[in-house]
């Protein structure tokens, strides 16, 4: 079986950044593929499977419960299941990367950026 899916039918309301879910396309995953200005980027949350990253272009800020990372171009980051993060992209170029769930539908809780199980270090400029 082949299934195609347009990233036009694909985008995140009016911005660049792509949400794919593999269950209405017969994948075992599913994905962010993001494309964040400097400063853009969700705000602390939680899936109830790993998540990988795969860092395209430009940089950015990653906190997790364990403390923070600065991640760029080429680098691979890892969040294991159940890790409350959130990221921003720095720099001065967009941030493209893409955020492969291992789950064919994307489950997301978030938190308020002042919850304590995030220390109440919200990533904002």
């Amino acid at each position: 079986m082949l299934v195609a899916a347009k990233e036009s039918d694909l985008r995140i309301g009016s911005g660049k950044s792509v949400r794919f879910e593999g269950e209405r396309y017969g994948s075992g995953i599913s994905f962010f593929h993001v494309h964040n200005e400097p400063g853009q980027g969700p705000d602390p949350h939680v899936h109830p499977y790993s998540e990988t990253w795969v860092v395209l272009s430009g940089s950015a800020l990653v906190r997790t419960d364990d403390g923070e990372a600065n991640i760029c171009a080429g680098d691979i980051l890892v969040v294991g299941a159940g890790t409350t993060h959130a990221f921003r992209a720095t720099g001065s170029e967009p941030l493209r990367m893409m955020c492969i769930h291992a789950s064919s539908r994307i489950e997301q809780t978030f938190f308020d950026t002042a919850d304590e199980r995030f220390a109440g270090t919200p990533l904002r400029d």
